[in-house]
């Protein structure tokens, strides 16, 4: 005699697949790279077929971003900066990590991959501005709000200029391949910008 027989939980299975399709774009964009990387190709390493893909992803570039997301450290998209009363000391934690992430040759592929996808699609660039951008700049300008308000940085202080002068270098130095990307050059980053936005000493 058999137990009670129990439907399939439809939502489950869906997540099931999710995961499987995620995993298979990680994996895959690490073996082949972006540019021969196809759904077909997923969806074969994810045992799914095609349209279970385009059901929840419009392109590859959607795929692998997801992808990306899910591999992180936060996946769930809320982000915070530290506030320890020290900006200085805040800022270079997370400049720190932000430089070795950059040097990461696992992010490296992926991280140049969708910096191109994003250049060139429109619902792309839309998607990870919401979801990943302007999170975080909206909570590094809100810990540097904070910090001008404590009179630890000048009070005229533009603080969109201090977000774009904290990472920009970083990424252009990433982008470009124009040096080493490591904790001393985040502390570079962070003296300077504080050196020039920080209070006037009389």
């Amino acid at each position: 005699m058999t137990g009670p027989q129990t439907a399939p939980d439809p939502s489950r299975r869906n997540e099931q697949s999710r995961a499987a399709i995620l995993t298979a774009a990680a994996e895959l964009v690490a073996e082949l790279g972006f540019g021969k990387l196809t759904i077909e190709k997923i969806a074969a390493r994810a045992g799914v077929g095609k349209q279970t893909i385009y059901r929840w992803w419009p392109s590859k570039g959607a795929v692998v971003f997801d992808a990306f997301l899910a591999a992180s450290e936060n996946p769930s998209g809320s982000l915070t900066l530290p506030d320890t009363g020290d900006l200085g000391e805040d800022l270079r934690t997370v400049l720190r990590l932000t430089a070795l992430e950059l040097a990461d040759p696992a992010f490296d592929r992926t991280g140049r991959a969708l910096t191109a996808e994003v250049l060139t699609d429109p619902a792309l660039l839309r998607d990870y501005r919401e979801r990943l951008l302007d999170p975080l700049l909206t909570v590094t300008r809100e810990r540097l709000r904070t910090a001008r308000e404590a009179g630890q940085l000048r009070a005229d202080a533009d603080l969109d200029l201090a977000v774009e002068l904290l990472y920009g270098p970083l990424y252009y130095r990433w982008l470009h391949g124009l040096g080493p990307l490591d904790p001393g050059y985040a502390d570079q980053v962070v003296a300077a910008v504080l050196g020039a936005l920080g209070p006037t000493r009389d």
